[in-house]
């Protein structure tokens, strides 16, 4: 897994080639505030190729975060994130890798029938219980996610994650209350202390798409600090000394800046964001869609773009996602050695400072 010796190393190789805080800390962890996402694509050869490309040059270009999803293009993401890792000339103390757990994925490409795929894959095998679904394709029960990481070691091809997430819990809110929600989160946590405790994972956090950014009230919206509490509990139910839950995952980007603008969530002196909540509680936070999937690439709102460095719109764009107060870093999607080398050089720029990010919501 990666290491305080192997990331810092990293950064001394890489970090005179970028802005003063392109490097962060993530715990006793330096890593890139640009990372690699492998969610887009089909499942296909000739894309798995072209992942495999892009993410060993952008190991080898000065981006040490990279995260899949056991579920991403049918488990060809990690498995060539795998790959990458042990082809890249970089050693894999460096590498910071993140994977995630809860939909149930397809193997190698799209069934034509998904509902028996699930029925004979999962559920008959005794795998998932049929009550612990969400929307026919969504589960968090602690043995599920269990053998979802091992499966995720093994398309890895690696002995331990830095980050495991618990794959968009909000998903279980369509089917039962979010009391409810909590305690399978909470059993999930327990599942993952001890795994954290036998060395499989360094951390692990929650992989959400609304659940911390909406209003209170919303049908998605889930509590931030509860789920914190309910880390603590599982913890001490794994009988860890601290907790391991350590990040949260969350779109950001010019057109999705809730999780800084919505004030959800319940902090010591009343209600903040979603980000300022994890910052303030040592959370790691790390953005998806920061380019939101390849459109703010075409171009950004002009009062934006004027405030922010960069020579291209994907450059200012990523620049403006981790401007925002406590972002770790923030992932784009590139299956594109070119797509890359543009989004890496967005770290030479330096990001928006507080003031200067604050003013755009003025």
């Amino acid at each position: 897994m990666a290491t305080e010796e192997g990331t810092f190393e990293y950064k001394a190789t890489f970090g005179d080639e970028f802005g003063r805080t392109y490097f962060r800390r993530c715990d006793d962890l330096a890593v890139s505030s640009v990372g690699l996402g492998t969610y887009l694509g089909e499942p296909t050869d000739e894309v798995d190729d072209d992942y495999r490309e892009a993410i060993t040059k952008a190991l080898e270009s000065g981006v040490n975060v990279v995260d899949t999803a056991i579920n991403y293009r049918c488990q060809r993401s990690e498995r060539v994130v795998g790959e990458a890792v042990d082809d890249a000339d970089v050693d894999r103390d460096a590498v910071f890798v993140a994977t995630k757990g809860g939909f149930l994925p397809f193997d190698g490409e799209r069934p034509e029938d998904p509902g028996e795929y699930v029925r004979e894959e999962f559920v008959e095998p005794g795998l998932v219980d049929r009550d612990d679904l969400a929307r026919g394709s969504h589960c968090i029960a602690p043995e599920f996610l269990d053998a979802q990481l091992d499966r995720s070691l093994e398309n890895l091809g690696l002995d331990g994650v830095d980050l495991y997430y618990v794959h968009n819990p909000e998903t279980q809110l369509q089917v039962r209350s979010r009391e409810a929600v909590y305690d399978q989160l909470e059993d999930a946590f327990t599942r993952l202390e001890e795994r954290a405790a036998a060395g499989d994972l360094d951390r692990y956090g929650v992989a959400t798409w609304t659940a911390f950014r909406v209003p209170k009230g919303h049908d998605d919206y889930l509590s931030l600090r509860e789920v914190a509490s309910r880390a603590r509990k599982a913890a001490k139910r794994a009988e860890n000394t601290a907790t391991h839950f350590r990040a949260v995952q969350l779109p950001f980007n010019v057109h999705m800046a809730d999780a800084f603008t919505v004030e959800s969530q319940e902090g010591p002196e009343g209600d903040q964001s979603a980000l300022w909540f994890a910052h303030e509680a040592g959370l790691n936070v790390f953005t998806s869609a920061s380019i939101g999937q390849g459109e703010l690439a075409k171009g950004l709102p002009e009062d934006v773009a004027e405030r922010l460095a960069g020579d291209t719109s994907a450059q200012r764009a990523i620049n403006f996602a981790r401007s925002a107060p406590g972002v770790t870093s923030s992932l784009v999607g590139a299956s594109d050695v070119e797509h890359v080398r543009e989004n890496v050089g967005a770290g030479r720029f330096e990001p928006m400072g507080a003031n200067a990010f604050d003013a755009v919501f003025e």
